[in-house]
């Protein structure tokens, strides 16, 4: 791809993208280029630098392009996205106080998760809430025995 500064026949400027030069030249030829401003299909390329960066540049010649007659066409910033939307910071929220109060009322058992979880469920040793560590084969084996467990939520913020 390629981008053109393009003037029309009224002094109009304006920018546009084409596959290659043939491609300018190709539509040019059959008036499909037309100014935004005025609809003229009387376009000529406007003389142009090259946009050559240096990687300490590459940001700020990302934000502007320099026209030969030193006019900077200055591209407006992207709109800042919030990163994560209010609706999933409730979710976290709700999932690390659901997080919280698991860990806050039972014990850790910690890679025992499994071999405890059977003792309670055939009754070899008192209920008590409990959580740790399993593989997911172990899990999927407590499971198939009829043993109800389930993961622990882990948000982003606790693998950093």
């Amino acid at each position: 791809m390629i981008r053109y500064t393009l003037r029309c026949d009224k002094g109009h400027n304006f920018e546009s993208w084409f596959q290659d030069s043939a491609a300018y030249d190709s539509q040019r030829k059959r008036k499909l280029v037309a100014c935004p401003t005025c609809d003229s299909t009387a376009i000529e390329k406007a003389l142009m630098a090259p946009q050559l960066t240096r990687k300490s540049n590459a940001k700020a010649a990302a934000r502007r392009t320099v026209t030969m007659d030193a006019t900077p066409v200055q591209e407006a910033p992207p709109e800042a996205v919030p990163l994560v939307s209010a609706q999933e910071l409730e979710l976290r929220a709700k999932l690390k106080e659901l997080r919280d109060h698991i860990v806050s009322q039972a014990d850790n058992v910690g890679d025992d998760f499994p071999t405890e979880a059977r003792k309670m469920h055939y009754g070899d040793i008192e209920h008590r809430p409990i959580y740790g560590e399993a593989t997911v084969d172990e899990a999927r084996s407590l499971i198939e025995e009829g043993i109800e467990v389930a993961p622990l939520p882990v948000l982003p913020d606790d693998r950093n």
